[in-house]
């Protein structure tokens, strides 16, 4: 192809952009950034031809696109106003972020059909939303038949320093073994900040070492020539998009500048400065458009000309928009139940009355907590088909734990479905999925496991608010957490609520029996943020979690905590399993205690737990978490701020010391709080 498919209106807008781009880049360059107006400076010079020609040809309504932090061309050419592109960097109030993240951390809802997904400022974080949004499309077509979607892509954008990490191998797993319509659009400079490709990748061209990877279609272009580009990225849109398959495309860049605007590229030759030089794909496209007769001499200078008075003028427009609100700062980390998120949840409008119920049934025989999940998850597979469910050995296998055994038969692979072993993997493509529409539910088999995901669980969180509300990604994340009625050991028996209670964004359900797992799970699949839900192992098929099934219509409001033994000399506040061993300690002791199950670690019922201080005069806390930072800290130190002239005794916490659970049960009794040890801690407490 000789770049001519594209009509000169096309390559005209495409002129406009690339040259828009460049100029936004010098004026920070040469006076924002000097001046201190602009802190991070990451320029695009070198990259904005071939990132243009893919706005340009990406044109599905459904279409969506990951991009990092020199992608500014693209979101540019997806329709951000050049306003936009100078106030993200200046922090201003008439950001895309409001001014709460880095101007090239880049969100876009649609304008010009290209949706771009909230961007990470963690590189190669980018690719498994991608591909949880491939998969959606896919989903959308065969599951829910509705035909608008079919055809869209989904676009990876990346520099060749991100394809050595987590993410790119997770994705390129996800698309490859599923066969998803999904770009990896990898624009190579040869470095990462001063790292040469060749210890990114061997021999440093990452499209010549997957030419065998099985199901991958692979481009490779001068990206900055103007001819050579366009056929490629036309090439694989046109696979992507008409045979569904995962495409590599790619593109050989220069890189102008440094990494950002505090690098001087003391680590490039001379010689290899002058020939990214030679390479640069301003002047190249000027002379294509020439040669083609489609922009003159006089008329180049004449856009550049009319395009360089829009662009200072949107300077000049955007150092004069106020700094954003002080008191804005902490809106939108969850939704406010007005404003509803403009990409992502399963509601595009306001969402709908729910006619469920807070009192359950109490009519059938006792289930197990692992029953109550897996009644509820099947529940609402059958009446909201956005659901769906996925992880490591869930589809065949029904799940390590058994949550999910039957429900892959009773509603199909496309609803129920195994993954590839990355957590990574799991939790991204859950995020893509929600950005989607979709309701996903992805199990992590335990605590631990999450680890390699913390970087995609940690970006969930944070998407509403680092986006200023235009994006959220609602997902539920089931973990089964804690030891069990076996054992305990350092892999399988963390707890580790602590931590996410500190992970800004997230809601925490605990619950310590059958009735308000069912109740909980329901709150956490109609939520419009993300959730993890929490099991613990020690209660999945024990006898202290049993109870009744609820019914299908019950529900358990988060914050909501439950007052399971009504008392006056103590109050005891717990959660999970401890809740079953501080109500048998109280059994053992006669002891008149009011013992309260939060249900959720966030939102916490604080006003129940002050209520019963302050009639008790006494609290002790129970977890089985680590006791430094563990969440009975915070408990304290709410109590002793809000209630500290009710205090008769000082508020005691009871909780593993800071070492992981043990494989031997002796020494996991030794630290793990039994009725025994809460006892001796309670009588200590009424002794004060």
């Amino acid at each position: 192809m000789d770049g001519m498919a594209l009509t000169p209106n096309q390559w005209q807008r495409i002129a406009r952009t690339v040259i828009a781009s460049r100029l936004i880049d010098e004026i920070e360059e040469t006076e924002l950034a000097p001046k201190g107006l602009v802190t991070y400076q990451f320029s695009a010079k070198g990259h904005e031809l071939f990132q243009v020609l893919l706005a340009e040809l990406l044109d599905h309504p459904h279409d969506a696109a990951t991009v990092y932090y020199r992608s500014r061309p693209f979101v540019l050419h997806a329709g951000m106003t050049y306003q936009e592109a100078f106030s993200g960097p200046l922090a201003r109030a008439g950001s895309r972020n409001g001014g709460r993240d880095i101007g090239v951390v880049h969100n876009l809802v649609p304008r010009r059909n290209i949706t771009v997904l909230p961007a990470s400022g963690d590189v190669g974080a980018q690719y498994t939303p991608a591909a949880g949004w491939a998969q959606a499309i896919r989903y959308y077509v065969r599951v829910l038949e509705d035909m608008s979607w079919e055809g869209a892509v989904a676009v990876a954008l990346g520099g060749d320093g991100s394809v050595a990490t987590n993410g790119f191998w997770s994705a390129l797993t996800i698309a490859t073994t599923l066969k998803l319509p999904m770009i990896f659009a990898i624009e190579d400079n040869g470095f990462g900040i001063s790292v040469r490709g060749e210890l990114q990748t061997p021999g440093g061209n990452i499209a010549n070492n997957l030419r065998a990877f099985r199901n991958l279609v692979i481009f490779s272009c001068d990206g900055a020539d103007p001819e050579e580009a366009t056929a490629a990225v036309e090439q694989a849109i046109h696979v992507a998009r008409e045979k569904g398959k995962p495409v590599l495309l790619h593109g050989r860049v220069p890189r102008l500048c440094g990494h950002s605007g505090a690098d001087n590229q003391a680590y490039k030759t001379a010689e290899e400065r002058a020939e990214e030089q030679r390479r640069d794909p301003l002047p190249r496209l000027r002379a294509f458009l020439q040669r083609k007769g489609i922009l003159s001499a006089q008329q180049w200078k004449e856009l550049v000309e009319a395009v360089s008075q829009e662009v200072r003028t949107a300077c000049e427009t955007a150092l004069a928009e106020p700094e954003p609100e002080p008191s804005s700062v902490t809106q939108f980390v969850f939704y406010d139940g007005k404003n509803l998120q403009k990409v992502g949840g399963q509601w595009t409008a306001a969402p709908p009355v729910l006619l469920f119920t807070e009192e359950p049934r109490t009519d059938g025989p006792r289930i197990n907590l692992i029953e109550a999940v897996r009644r509820t998850l099947a529940t609402e597979l059958g009446r909201n088909k956005r659901v769906l469910i996925f992880g490591e050995d869930v589809g065949v296998k029904g799940g390590v734990h058994g949550a999910t055994v039957d429900l892959q038969r009773q509603f199909g692979a496309e609803r129920v479905f195994d993954t590839s072993l990355s957590e990574e993997g799991i939790i991204g493509r859950a995020v893509g999925m929600a950005l989607a529409g979709l309701v996903p539910v992805p199990e992590i088999q335990f605590r631990k496991y999450l680890d390699p995901a913390t970087e995609q669980f940690n970006d969930c969180g944070t998407i509403r608010w680092r986006t200023n509300n235009a994006f959220a990604a609602p997902i539920v994340v089931r973990i089964p957490v804690g030891y069990s009625k076996r054992t305990g050991d350092p892999w399988h028996s963390v707890s580790g609520e602590a931590i996410f209670a500190h992970t800004v964004g997230w809601i925490i359900a605990f619950p310590s029996n059958a009735r308000d797992a069912a109740g909980l799970l329901r709150s956490a699949l109609y939520a419009n943020d993300p959730v993890v839900f929490l099991e613990h192992r020690n209660l999945l098929d024990t006898a202290p979690a049993r109870t009744p099934y609820p019914g299908d219509d019950f529900i358990v409001p988060f914050g909501k905590a439950a007052r399971v033994l009504e008392g006056t000399a103590v109050t005891i506040v717990t959660w999970g399993d401890m809740v079953h061993q501080s109500l048998e300690a109280v059994r053992q002791t006669g002891i008149s205690a009011d013992v309260i199950d939060l249900r959720t670690i966030r939102p916490w019922d604080k006003e129940c737990v002050l209520e019963s201080v302050r009639k008790t005069g006494r609290c002790l806390i129970v977890h089985e978490d680590t006791i430094t930072c563990g969440f009975g800290a915070e408990i304290s130190a709410t109590v002793t701020e809000e209630a500290f002239s009710f205090l008769d005794a000082p508020v005691m916490r009871l909780a593993p010391p800071d070492v992981p659970i043990p494989y031997n049960k002796q020494l996991m009794a030794a630290i793990v709080p039994t009725p025994e040890r809460i006892v001796r801690h309670l009588r200590q407490l009424l002794a004060y």
